[in-house]
């Protein structure tokens, strides 16, 4: 059987479908061993991200996508519970402001990029102008971009441009040094009805709640659809996407953290070698130490 990350990856939209993907897989893993296993894997991704804060050469740009209740937020609070915060920077996207209506699409995206030797998580990300955007298409009206004046002016051209843009924009960072991984969190509709009961039914989670999101459910093959396309569009060998499982939670926060080690694995990061004379100056350092009186 494939490792979880090939399991999952996308890398050629040609033949993609999400109906070829499962929401509710769990493999040979049992919920019962799910914490040993992720606390594990955290472990191993703490020491990863000290290694490329070291060697301050790389970053990793995270991005999770999903519809409501799919558990992004939760995912990253579990899976990324052992990273140090200062070498993690968390950015959750959400309307964009007018400011950012004044430039390109991909402005505030680029403003919220992770600096060499940190690793980025983008809760919601560029994406949403091919996903949300497509399903609303009066929301690109209020981008000002010149020539479309009304929604009849917003043809597939203007898609096909922004599918473009996202590839070159994800080559440039990778060409540059940023590693990005694209996690698609796969939830069937059923398990998003179990889970909005959920938060109406508990007061504690009633925040996490509003009537726009049933208004949204009514759009679900819309947005399946946007989805697909958009993964299809942009998935390739140097910034995958992957599509998981996400009605169990236990599972997802698996895959995503193994994805995560394994991706930070493959770099072969090491901690730098100090020059000669920076060895010396460690072994006076060291001297002078000794020598000191307590």
């Amino acid at each position: 059987m494939k490792n979880l990350t090939e399991l999952f990856k996308v890398t050629d939209g040609g033949k993609f479908s999400l109906a070829d993907y499962s929401t509710d897989y769990t493999g040979d893993y049992e919920k019962i061993n799910a914490e040993t296993i992720l606390k594990e894997l955290i472990e191993q991704i703490s020491r990863k991200q000290t290694e490329l804060y070291a060697t301050n050469r790389q970053s990793l740009l995270i991005i999770f996508q999903a519809m409501d209740a799919a558990g992004k937020d939760s995912a990253i609070a579990h899976t990324m519970s052992g990273l140090n915060p200062q070498g993690c920077q968390v950015y959750s996207f959400k309307q964009p402001s007018a400011e950012e209506l004044d430039h390109d699409f991909l402005w505030r995206h680029y403003k919220a990029l992770p600096e060499r030797g940190r690793i980025g998580i983008h809760n919601r990300s560029h994406y949403e102008n091919v996903l949300v955007s497509k399903v609303h298409p009066e929301i690109v009206l209020n981008e000002k971009i010149p020539g479309i004046n009304k929604i009849e002016d917003i043809d597939n051209e203007l898609w096909k441009q922004r599918y473009k843009s996202i590839r070159h924009f994800e080559k440039h960072l990778t060409a540059n040094g940023t590693i990005v991984i694209k996690f698609f969190l796969h939830l069937s509709k059923k398990e998003q009805k179990e889970r909005f009961l959920k938060r109406i039914a508990k007061p504690d989670k009633n925040w996490k709640f509003a009537y726009g999101d049933i208004e949204e459910r009514k759009r679900w093959d819309d947005y399946m659809e946007a989805y697909q396309q958009a993964i299809a569009e942009t998935a390739t060998d140097e910034c995958p996407w992957y599509v998981l499982p996400a009605d169990k939670k236990w599972f997802t926060r698996i895959a995503i953290s193994t994805i995560v080690l394994e991706t930070l694995t493959a770099l072969k990061l090491q901690y730098p070698e100090l020059p000669d004379d920076e060895r010396a100056n460690l072994q006076k350092a060291k001297a002078v130490l000794e020598a000191e009186k307590d």
